[in-house]
C-alpha cells in the first residue's frame, strides 16, 4: 500500500505525537505546530480520468468550487460558440397594473408615468454594462420599456413573438374582482392552480412553456455574449422555470417586480445558472450594477 502526502497550513492545529503507523490515514504536526502533513491510503478508487483532465485544464473557479459542467439540462441541445450572459427585465408599471386588470397578451395596457420612470431607472442602473443585443416582447408595455432602456445604444431592438405574454382568453382586460365574480371557477384555477387552467382544451401555461423554450434558443443562438431581454411577468416566470428545469406547476413559486432584473450565466453546453433574481435596488436608489 502506498500513501500520498499533502502539506497544508494549520495555524491552530495542536502539537501531537506521531499516531500509530498502522492506520491508513495519519496526521503529523511539525515542530512549530504551523503545518500538518496528511497521509492518505490509495485503497480508495482513483478519480475517473475525465475528472482528472478537467482539474488539469485550468477551468476557472467560482469561489472555491469549479464551474458547473453537465450539471443541468441544455436549453439549446447544441453547443454554443461561447458562454453567454442574459439579463431579464420585467416591463414598467402599466395602466392595467394600476387598474388591477388581467393583462395577458392584450396590447391595450400601456406604461404609466411611474412605469416610464421605472424604465429610466433600469436604463441608468445598467448603462455601464455592455450588451450585444436587446430582445423584447412586441406588446406595447414591454416594447415601450425596452425603447427607454435601450436608448442611446447602437444596435436595433429585436422583437420576438416568443416573448409575448400568456394568452388568457376571456379574462383579459377584466378587473380581477369582476373576473372572480363572473368566472369564479376559471379565475380561481388561474390564481390557485394555474398549471391546470384550461380554456377549450388549451392549457395556456403549456403553451407558455413551449414559447419560453423557443425564446431561449432564439436568444442564445444569436451572435454575441451578453443579451438584454425585456418582457412580461408570466413569460419571465416561464423563462426562469424552464432554465431551472421546473414545470408549469411551479409557476407561482417565482415573482418578479416591475423593473426587476434577473441574471443568468449560460455555459457553452447551453446549461443555465441563475446568478441573481429580481434585483430591485435601482428602483429605490441610484444603484449602478456591474456584473
Amino acid at each position: 500500500m502506498t500513501t500520498c502526502r499533502a502539506l497544508v497550513t494549520c495555524p491552530y492545529f495542536p502539537r501531537t505525537s506521531t499516531p500509530n503507523s498502522k492506520k491508513s490515514s495519519r496526521i503529523h504536526a511539525g515542530n512549530s505546530g504551523s503545518t500538518c502533513r496528511v497521509l492518505c491510503s490509495t485503497s480508495t478508487p482513483e478519480l475517473p480520468t475525465t475528472t482528472t483532465e478537467k482539474v488539469g485544464n485550468d477551468i476557472p473557479l467560482t469561489g472555491s468550487a469549479y464551474d458547473f459542467y453537465r450539471a443541468t439540462k441544455s436549453l439549446t441541445q447544441k453547443a454554443l460558440s461561447s458562454p453567454k450572459k442574459v439579463t431579464l427585465v420585467r416591463h414598467g408599471y402599466s395602466t392595467w397594473n394600476e387598474e388591477s386588470r388581467v393583462q395577458g397578451s392584450s396590447n391595450l395596457s400601456v406604461l404609466t408615468e411611474k412605469g416610464v420612470m421605472q424604465a429610466e431607472r433600469c436604463r441608468k442602473a445598467i448603462e455601464e454594462i455592455h450588451f450585444d443585443q436587446c430582445f423584447a416582447s412586441p406588446i406595447s408595455r414591454a416594447k415601450s420599456t425596452a425603447e427607454v432602456i435601450w436608448q442611446g445604444r447602437e444596435q436595433p431592438l429585436v422583437f420576438l413573438d416568443s416573448l409575448k405574454e400568456a394568452h388568457l382568453y376571456f379574462l383579459e382586460g377584466m378587473k380581477n374582482e369582476d373576473a372572480k365574480r363572473i368566472y369564479p371557477k376559471e379565475y380561481t384555477t388561474w390564481r390557485e392552480d394555474p398549471a391546470n387552467f384550461c380554456v377549450d382544451g388549451v392549457y395556456p401555461l403549456e403553451k407558455l412553456w413551449e414559447r419560453a423554450r423557443e425564446a431561449w434558443k432564439e436568444i442564445l443562438l444569436s451572435p454575441g455574449d451578453h443579451f438584454l431581454v425585456v418582457t412580461h411577468k408570466s413569460i419571465l416566470r416561464a423563462l426562469i422555470c424552464t432554465a431551472l428545469g421546473l414545470g408549469p406547476e411551479r409557476f407561482r413559486s417565482i415573482d418578479v417586480n416591475n423593473g426587476g432584473l434577473s441574471v443568468f450565466s449560460i455555459n457553452k453546453q447551453g446549461e443555465a445558472m441563475l446568478k441573481s433574481l429580481n434585483m430591485t435596488a435601482h428602483m429605490y436608489t441610484d444603484h449602478i450594477y456591474h456584473y
